[in-house]
């Protein structure tokens, strides 16, 4: 483990103390975190502080997704303290506390380097899109289809989806975000076989995640959103690969970022025929 530079830093957990100097540091970085979205992001798992000088210098938080795989996100250093190890130390003091468990996160091109060198591979990348739809087509959908509102009976289901579509086990984060916002699920016969959430983050709102079976019916859930929300503010962090980005273009919600979803271990399998389109957040992957 690498040494801690003098002895002035000291690392302690995360607490909700903690959140207003986290937001600052997230600020900084220009990323669009509000401080409610973090202390909901705490709440859901575990973090550590970097402190100097009786500062905060560096963060980190964790969340687990099943017994054998977490997520991680929230990685940031003072601009003031960068070159010094931070990212390192805090890095490999999160990781020790995981413990064997396998652990993706969503790697910015300047996280990169120091990821590669604590094991972790690239696997795939997400791709933001923001901006505002003032015109977003509904997309037809097959006999037997219909969209409608998420019934307090669809919650397990919701959670099998999750699971099936991207191979990690999160119904604590779905039923927080459930909390915060709304959801909408694709419904063949009474069987659910999509869904698309929707809340408030950052500067306007978020649409994610969202899991179908197919590019057609992810666009049909999101084109529901984006019409009832007509000019309002949306980001959707959509997964590499998925061919919703030029369609996105087009309505207005345009490309801004990139980043890689990298991981440290056993990469996370998904079961059956459904995909995920969108993200919940970079940070909670």
């Amino acid at each position: 483990m690498a040494s801690l530079p003098d002895n002035r830093l000291q690392l302690r957990p995360m607490s909700d103390h903690d959140v207003a100097a986290v937001h600052a540091l997230s600020k900084a970085e220009q990323w669009p975190h509000r401080s409610e979205d973090l202390s909901s992001m705490l709440a859901l798992g575990s973090g550590l502080v970097a402190e100097m000088g009786g500062k905060i210098v560096a963060t980190t938080m964790w969340w687990p997704c099943g017994e054998d795989m977490t997520s991680l996100g929230i990685v940031i250093v003072a601009r003031t303290h960068r070159g010094a190890g931070l990212g390192r130390i805090i890095m490999e003091a999160a990781l020790e506390r995981i413990g064997d468990r396998s652990v993706i996160l969503n790697a910015t091109e300047d996280g990169l380097p120091l990821y590669r060198k604590l094991g972790f591979n690239g696997i795939s990348e997400i791709l933001q899109h923001q901006g505002a739809s003032f015109s977003a087509p509904l997309v037809p959908l097959e006999a037997g289809e219909r969209i409608r509102p998420l019934g307090a009976s669809d919650d397990e289901r919701v959670d099998a989806l999750v699971e099936a579509a991207t191979g990690l086990h999160r119904p604590e984060a779905i039923a927080a975000l459930l909390v915060k916002g709304h959801g909408l699920v694709l419904d063949r016969e009474g069987e659910l076989t999509g869904f698309a959430l929707f809340r408030r983050f950052g500067r306007g709102y978020v649409i994610g995640p969202v899991v179908a079976p197919d590019l057609e019916r992810a666009k049909a859930l999101i084109a529901q959103w984006l019409g009832m929300r007509s000019g309002e503010f949306t980001r959707l962090d959509i997964v590499g690969g998925t061919k919703l980005g030029e369609w996105l273009e087009n309505l207005g919600i345009i490309r801004v970022g990139r980043v890689v979803t990298m991981v440290r271990g056993r990469a996370p399998v998904p079961t059956g025929n459904l995909r995920s389109f969108a993200i919940a957040s970079q940070a909670l992957c």
